[in-house]
């Protein structure tokens, strides 16, 4: 069974910093592709941030310059680090793991950040 477990959300004043991390079990890790959602109160779910299993990185233009996502194949572990955190961050932010034709969520880790 798929296991996704984020971890590192939190509390922070504005232009603070956090690092969530999205630890996988029961998929071949080095072949997802992993990607970072967020949800903020009446908005739908956007993309964030993605790295594919050949280390090719995406962001969107909200947090370009200001987060960065990796990742550890040996750990099965992906990171999303959030530098200079804004208001407009606050949101449930997911990992996701792509795996061939397969797609599998975490169950979320809540970041607020307060001016």
């Amino acid at each position: 069974q798929v296991q996704l477990v984020e971890s590192g959300g939190g509390s922070v004043q504005a232009g603070g910093s956090l690092k969530l991390s999205c630890a996988a079990s029961g998929v071949t890790f080095s072949s997802c592709g992993m990607d970072w959602y967020r949800q903020a109160p009446g908005k739908e779910r956007e993309l964030v941030s993605s790295i594919s299993a050949y280390g090719t990185t995406y962001y969107a233009d909200s947090v370009k310059g200001r987060f960065t996502i990796s990742r550890d194949n040996a750990k099965k572990t992906a990171y999303l680090q959030m530098n200079n955190l804004k208001t407009e961050d606050t949101a449930v932010y997911y990992c996701r793991a792509r795996y061939f034709l397969s797609t599998y969520w975490g169950q979320g880790t809540q970041v607020t950040v307060s001016s």
